[in-house]
Order: structure tokens, then C-alpha cells, then sequence
């Protein structure tokens, strides 16, 4: 009976690390979305940024954007902080449920701001 029992581990182990493993690699080609939008044309514009985890399965975490020499004083700080010179961090490093967007505006000329880095939570 234990070597019938025995015979199962290495097949449970080997599901188990390919259903794991899986789950994190396919978020691997869904990075976040990063997306800047002009909703208005005044002096100074309005801008509407978006940050999307694109990934269906898996929350992205700790989602930080280069942002130049973006003013912490232009957005609430709980949703866009300014951690350093090019360096800002969403919504406090919290998850991002998947497929979650995230956004807020800003009034100023329009600042560069990409994707730095980020991780995901596939436990």
C-alpha cells in the first residue's frame, strides 16, 4: 500500500510545479499597461494617467513607473508616490487585482513616465 502511495509523489510533485510555474509565466507576457491620456487643453494640460495589470490570473504588485521629476504635490499620495528622482510607486506598492486598472490625474505639462519595475503574486 505505501509503495502504491509512493509511486503518485513524483506525478503530484511534477503537476504541482507545472500548474505553479505556469500560472506565473503566463503573467510574464502580460506586464503592466502604462497608459498617459490628454483630457485637457488648457495652460496648463490636463493629463489622465492609467496603470493596467494586464495579467488575468495573478495581482501585480509593487508596480513602480520612471517619472522624471514628477511633484509629489500634483496627485494624492495614496494612489501616485514619489519615491525618488525617477522613481514612483501605484497605489503604495499594494496589489493590483488582476486585470485591475488604476488611475489619476494631473495638471502640468506632460511628464515622460514608462514602466520600471514590478512583480507578481501567483501564490
Amino acid at each position: 500500500m505505501l509503495s502504491k502511495l509512493l509511486s503518485w509523489v513524483p506525478i503530484l510533485v511534477a503537476l504541482f510545479l507545472i500548474l505553479h510555474h505556469g500560472w506565473a509565466a503566463r503573467c510574464e507576457k502580460n506586464i503592466p499597461i502604462v497608459q498617459q491620456i490628454q483630457v485637457g487643453f488648457g495652460k496648463p494640460p490636463k493629463f489622465m494617467v492609467v496603470v493596467q495589470n494586464s495579467c488575468p490570473m495573478c495581482p501585480a504588485i509593487d508596480v513602480h513607473l520612471k517619472c522624471a521629476e514628477f511633484p509629489q504635490s500634483l496627485v494624492d499620495p495614496r494612489v501616485f508616490s514619489v519615491v525618488g528622482y525617477d522613481d514612483c510607486v501605484v497605489d503604495g506598492g499594494l496589489p493590483l487585482a488582476p486585470l485591475q486598472k488604476i488611475s489619476f490625474n494631473y495638471t502640468h505639462d506632460r511628464f515622460s513616465m514608462s514602466l520600471k519595475s514590478w512583480s507578481f503574486q501567483c501564490e
